[in-house]
């Protein structure tokens, strides 16, 4: 089975910011505050915060694919 893939959808991204607060090795922001997905399929050890980043996202623009 192959690592999670996290799922950014960035037009539905308010600019709140807490994907980075929860998972910063994962997402950043640009100058807009819209985030970016620095990492499509995360170690192991950052999924938890990858999942915290989802529970957060006040947009629902994160989602994780365990294919």
């Amino acid at each position: 089975m192959s690592a999670p893939k996290v799922e950014l959808e960035a037009d539905k991204c308010v600019a709140s910011g807490q994907c980075v607060v929860a998972a910063m090795q994962i997402f950043d922001q640009d100058d807009d505050g819209i985030a970016i997905l620095l990492e499509e399929r995360p170690a192991p050890e950052h999924l938890d915060d990858v999942r915290e980043a989802i529970a957060v996202c006040p947009a629902a623009a994160i989602r994780m694919v365990e294919r």
